[in-house]
């Protein structure tokens, strides 16, 4: 049994429906749930404006994530969310100095699809391994397929996240401390850094944009 089952977002429609990819993520934990807390993680992304649900609030991928896990019968006290990050480098520092840090949650199960796991593999190993450690945490993984992805969009989702995982590699090796991490995260990061709030969303194509 783990301490907590950890699963990114990945994209959330109108109406709070999520993409089939990110339901078989959560439909894939439940599996392998025991009665832990689950950890949805995400506010959004940088390459879309988020929804909004019918009381004209944001609806955050983290939040469409709980209400599914509730449909499906988990008590709401055993959810969790998080509502800051926008990429999975922001996922993981985010549920580690949030949650996992203060819960003292040791035992990670992370859970994601196969098209993102070596990426989301890379960030945790990195982010869990910052210093100061307080907590020696076991980080396990466990993928679910992409099956049922449109051969486009995957091959599209598929290159975006080798081109990711080039740019993310220099990081891993240059950041080893979690104030060094929170300051190239607020300083020069895209999605964080005050001084990049108002530029234009990064570019991305139409099979992108539509796999959030």
């Amino acid at each position: 049994m783990y301490d907590v089952i950890i699963v990114p977002g990945g994209g959330v429609r109108e109406g709070g429906e999520l993409p089939v990819w990110v339901q078989q993520r959560f439909d894939h934990a439940l599996t392998l749930w025991q009665g832990e807390p689950f950890l949805c993680l995400s506010a959004g992304t940088v390459y879309k404006p988020l929804p909004r649900d019918s009381y004209g609030q944001t609806l955050f991928e983290s939040v469409a994530g709980a209400r599914y896990l509730q449909t499906q019968g988990v008590p709401a006290t055993r959810i969790f969310t998080e509502t800051a990050s926008y990429d999975t480098i922001g996922n993981a520092y985010f549920a580690r100095v949030i949650h996992t840090d203060p819960m003292r949650w040791r035992r990670l199960l992370i859970v994601t699809s196969g098209f993102h796991m070596v990426r989301t593999r890379t960030i945790f190993e990195w982010i869990f391994r910052l210093s100061p450690l307080h907590i020696e945490y076991e980080l396990a993984f466990s993928l679910v397929e992409d099956e049922t992805i449109e051969p486009k969009l995957l091959k599209a989702r598929q290159e975006k996240e080798a081109t990711g995982l080039q740019r993310l590699l220099p990081l891993t090796e240059q950041i080893r401390t979690l104030p060094h991490f929170h300051h190239f995260l607020f300083t020069e990061h895209d999605a964080y850094a005050v001084a990049k709030l108002h530029q234009s969303p990064p570019a991305a194509s139409e099979a992108i944009k539509e796999m959030y």
